[in-house]
C-alpha cells in the first residue's frame, strides 16, 4: 500500500514537469517563429527596398504641368494645354487653409501624428488580402497616397503594398509634414484631367485654390477618393453630395470649423455652381493654331507636360472686336445663305497676328465650327489680282497701260476659256489701274499673261503666300482665284504692300518661358525682307485706296470707302458664289475676311465679296482704328515711258474720214475719182490693235515686236478687238487708201 502511494506521488509530480516542458517547447517555437517571421519581414523589406527609387527626389523631379497660353499682355489666360494631366503647381501658402483642412479631414485625420503609415490599417488590409486573395482594402495615409501617385503604379498587389509602406516611412524621414502635404495637394487627381488642387479649383469653379469657399473646398476634398465615381459631371451626384457633407462633419468634429459653419455650407447647392463641362478656352482657333506651332517645334509631350508659359501676339481688344464683327456679320448674311466667316488681323510692320477668328462659333458642330477656315485653302477670287498687277508693274508695265476689255477666248476651240466680267458687259479700252480698281476680269487675265503665271506666283510667294506649289495647274485662271490660298497668308502678304515691299513673316508667339520663369524662346524684332520696290507698292496702294476709280462698279458709298484715312482694299468672289473675300490695309493694320460655308455649298446668287465679306471687314477696321494713329501711304511718282500704250493712249484710236464705198464693205478715201456725191459719206474707222501688237510682252519698255502675230495669244486678242469694234458699229480697216478710177 505504501509503495503504491509513493508511485502515485511520483507520477503526480511528473505530470506538471511534462506540462511545463511542453509549454517551454511551444514558447520556444513561438519565439523562433516570431524571429523567423521578423527576419523574413526584414528580408522581404530589404529585398524590395534595394531596387526602390529614392523618395528624397520627389521634390526635385520634373512634375507634369500644363502649358498655358496667354495674350500679348499676359493678363488673359487663353487656354491650358494638357495631356492626361492638367496641372498647375503652387506652394502650400497659396492653397488656402480651408482646402488643406478639408483634405486632411477627408483623407488623413492623423496626418500630423503618424509616421507615414497606420499599422492597424495595414494589419486589417493584410487580413482582407488573405481572405480575398488580393489587396482589396486600403487605409492609406497621405504619405502612402503620394508615393502611390508619384513613384509607384496603382496595381493592387502585395508586392506594391510592401514597396509603398517602405517608401512612405522613408518619405516621412526626408521631408516635413508641410512639404509632404504640399506635394500631395499638387499631385492628387480630382477627375476631368485635373491634377492638383489649383487645376481642380480652376476646372470646377473657375478660381484659384486660395479663393475656395468652405462648401467648394469640401466638394473638392471629396473627389480624390474616387474621381470618376464622384465626378460632378457624372450620374452619382447624390453620393457626391453625401460625401461632401461627411467631409464637413469631419471638419467640425476635428475643430477646423464650427458646427454652424458646417450646417451653413450644407445648405448651399454647391454642385449646381460647378462650371459646365467645357474646356475653358478663349480665341479657340488662334489657340489651336499656336498649339500646332508649339507641338511642331517642341513635341507633344513637352507641350502637354512641360509647364510652359506662352505669351502670344494676340491683342485681346482686337480679338473681341473681331469675334463680335464675325458673329454680327454672319447673322446678317443669312439672306445670302452664308453660314460662316473668318477674320485675321496682322500688324504689317512686324507680322504679328493680332486677331484670328476661324469661324463664327468654335463649338457649333452644325457648321464644323472647330475648323479654322483662316488656315484652310480656299480660292481667293479677284482678291488675288493685286499680286498679278504688282508683277506686271515690276516687269515694266504701268498703271496707265491700256488694255482692251473685250470678249476674248484665251483658250482654243476644243478647250475654250472665255471669262466674263461680273456685269457681263465690256468696257473697251481701259487702263490697268481702272481694271484693277473695278475688278474687271478680261484685263486681269491679259495682265497675268503679260506678267507671266510663274512670275506672278513667285511674287505672291515672296510676299507671304505659302500655297500655289504647282502653277501649271491653274494657268490663266490663276488671276481670277483659280488657285487656293490661306486667309492668314493672304492677309500677311497684303501687309507687304502696306510696308512698302518689306515682308515680315507672320508670327503668333512673343515669348515662351518655363513655369519657373526661365526663358525658352523669344520673338526678336526684324527688319524683314525687302521683296518688292516701294514704288510698285505705292502704285497698288494708290489704286486700291482710290474710291473714284472703283465707284462705277461698287458705288460711291460702298463699305470700301474711307474718308478719314487712306485704306487700300480688294474684294473677291469665286465661281458660283462659294467664297467671298475682302482684304485691306493701312500702313499700320491689315485685315482680311472670308465668308461662305465650310462645306463649300454655294451662297445665294449675287453674294459678292462687297456684300458678304466687306461689311464684316469694315466693322472690324472702324473699331480697330479708333485708337490708332492715321498713317499715309507713300506718294506715287509720275511716270512717263515714252510708249503711248504704256502711258495711257490707245494708238490709232477711232477716226472719222470722208470715204467712197467700193464693194464688199470696203471703202476708199474720197477724192475726185468718186463718181458722184451719193457714194460719199463720213465713216469712223477703228485702227487700234491689242497691246501685243505694240510691245514685247517680256520687255515692254524695249522695241516693238517685228512679228507680233507669232505670239500664241495675238490672234485671239486681235479678234476680240475687232468684235468689240463691230458691236460699237465701227469699221475695222488697217489701211484706207485714196480712191482710184479703177475702183469704180
Amino acid at each position: 500500500m505504501k509503495n503504491e502511494l509513493v508511485d502515485n506521488t511520483k507520477n503526480a509530480l511528473k505530470k506538471p514537469k511534462k506540462k511545463r516542458k511542453w509549454l517551454r517547447r511551444i514558447f520556444k517555437i513561438f519565439v523562433w517563429c516570431f524571429v523567423a517571421g521578423l527576419l523574413l519581414a526584414i528580408g522581404v523589406f530589404a529585398y524590395y527596398a534595394k531596387d526602390l527609387p529614392s523618395p528624397g527626389k520627389l521634390n526635385k523631379r520634373q512634375v507634369v504641368e500644363s502649358t498655358k497660353i496667354y495674350d500679348r499682355t499676359g493678363e488673359h489666360l487663353l487656354y491650358e494645354i494638357h495631356g492626361e494631366e492638367k496641372r498647375t503647381t503652387i506652394p502650400l501658402k497659396d492653397m488656402g487653409e480651408v482646402i488643406k483642412a478639408a483634405t486632411l479631414s477627408a483623407e488623413d485625420q492623423s496626418f500630423y501624428q503618424h509616421h507615414g503609415i497606420y499599422f492597424k490599417s495595414i494589419a486589417r488590409a493584410a487580413i482582407y488580402d488573405l481572405i480575398g486573395r488580393q489587396v482589396s482594402q486600403g487605409g492609406s495615409t497621405i504619405s502612402q497616397q503620394l508615393i502611390k501617385n508619384t513613384v509607384l503604379t496603382n496595381e493592387k498587389t502585395f508586392t506594391r503594398k510592401v514597396k509603398e509602406v517602405i517608401l512612405s516611412v522613408e518619405l516621412e524621414q526626408r521631408f516635413s509634414k508641410d512639404e509632404i502635404l504640399e506635394m500631395y495637394l499638387n499631385e492628387i487627381p480630382y477627375g476631368s484631367n485635373a491634377y492638383g488642387v489649383q487645376a481642380a479649383a480652376q476646372t470646377f469653379f473657375g478660381k484659384d485654390a486660395k479663393s475656395l469657399t468652405l462648401a467648394e473646398a469640401a466638394l473638392l476634398a471629396s473627389l480624390p477618393k474616387a474621381p470618376t465615381y464622384y465626378s460632378p459631371y457624372g450620374s452619382n451626384t447624390d453620393d457626391l453630395r453625401g460625401r461632401q457633407e461627411y467631409v464637413l462633419d469631419q471638419m467640425a468634429k476635428l475643430g477646423y470649423i464650427t458646427r454652424e459653419e458646417a450646417e451653413g455650407a450644407k445648405e448651399i447647392d454647391i454642385i449646381s455652381e460647378v462650371r459646365p463641362f467645357q474646356e475653358s478656352i478663349q480665341a479657340p482657333h488662334f489657340v489651336m493654331y499656336v498649339k500646332d506651332l508649339l507641338v511642331n517645334k517642341y513635341g507633344e509631350q513637352q507641350v502637354e507636360e512641360g509647364g510652359m508659359k506662352v505669351f502670344t501676339t494676340l491683342d485681346w481688344d482686337k480679338q473681341q472686336i473681331a469675334d463680335e464683327a464675325v458673329k454680327k456679320g454672319v447673322a446678317n448674311n443669312s439672306k445670302y445663305k452664308a453660314s460662316n466667316a473668318a477674320l485675321v488681323a496682322i500688324d504689317p510692320k512686324t507680322g504679328q497676328i493680332l486677331a484670328m477668328v476661324g469661324s463664327r462659333d468654335y463649338f457649333d458642330k452644325t457648321i464644323d465650327g472647330n475648323v479654322n477656315v483662316a488656315i484652310r485653302d480656299r480660292q481667293p477670287g479677284s482678291s488675288f489680282k493685286p499680286y498679278v498687277y504688282a508683277t506686271a508693274f515690276k516687269k515694266g508695265y504701268t498703271p496707265n497701260t491700256m488694255l482692251f476689255d473685250v470678249e476674248t477666248n484665251f483658250g482654243t476651240k476644243e478647250k475654250p476659256y472665255a471669262p466674263q466680267n461680273y456685269s457681263n458687259n465690256f468696257s473697251g479700252p481701259v487702263k490697268m489701274k481702272e481694271a484693277l480698281a473695278r475688278s474687271l476680269n478680261i484685263p486681269a487675265v491679259k495682265t497675268l499673261y503679260l506678267a507671266g503665271v510663274q512670275n506672278s506666283v513667285n511674287t505672291a510667294q515672296s510676299m507671304g503666300i505659302t500655297t500655289l506649289k504647282n502653277p501649271s495647274r491653274y494657268g490663266l485662271a490663276l488671276v481670277l482665284g483659280g488657285g487656293e490660298v490661306k486667309l492668314v497668308d493672304h492677309v500677311n502678304a497684303f501687309g507687304t504692300f502696306a510696308t512698302g515691299g518689306v515682308r515680315h513673316d507672320k508670327t503668333a508667339i512673343l515669348k515662351i518661358t518655363y513655369s519657373q520663369g526661365n526663358l525658352l524662346d523669344e520673338y526678336k524684332n526684324s527688319a524683314g525682307e525687302k521683296v518688292l520696290d516701294q514704288d510698285i507698292c505705292a502704285k497698288i496702294d494708290s489704286i486700291l485706296s482710290d474710291n473714284s476709280l472703283r465707284s462705277s462698279v461698287f458705288g460711291s458709298n460702298s463699305p470700301l470707302r474711307f474718308d478719314s484715312r487712306p485704306v487700300a482694299v480688294k474684294t473677291g468672289t469665286t465661281n458660283e458664289w462659294r467664297d467671298a473675300w475682302t482684304v485691306g490695309y493701312a500702313p499700320n493694320l491689315v485685315a482680311g475676311v472670308w465668308a461662305g460655308n465650310n462645306n463649300n455649298a454655294p451662297m445665294a446668287q449675287g453674294s459678292d465679296g462687297v456684300y458678304v465679306a466687306a461689311p464684316i471687314w469694315r466693322e472690324f477696321m472702324d473699331r480697330a482704328f479708333s485708337n490708332m494713329a492715321i498713317e499715309k501711304f507713300p506718294e506715287v511718282k509720275d511716270e512717263k515711258t515714252g510708249k503711248a500704250i504704256l502711258d495711257g493712249t490707245v494708238q490709232g484710236e477711232e477716226k472719222e474720214v470722208t470715204v467712197c464705198k467700193i464693194s464688199d464693205g470696203k471703202y476708199c478715201l474720197a477724192n475726185d475719182n468718186c463718181p458722184d456725191n451719193e457714194k460719199r459719206r463720213h465713216k469712223k474707222f477703228f485702227s487700234a490693235h491689242s497691246i501685243l501688237y505694240w510691245i514685247d510682252k517680256d520687255n515692254p519698255r524695249g522695241d516693238a515686236p517685228k512679228q507680233p502675230q507669232k505670239d500664241p495669244q495675238f490672234s485671239a486678242w486681235e479678234k476680240g478687238v475687232q468684235k468689240w469694234a463691230e458691236k460699237k458699229e465701227l469699221d475695222v480697216q488697217e489701211n484706207v487708201e485714196e480712191c482710184k478710177s479703177s475702183d469704180f
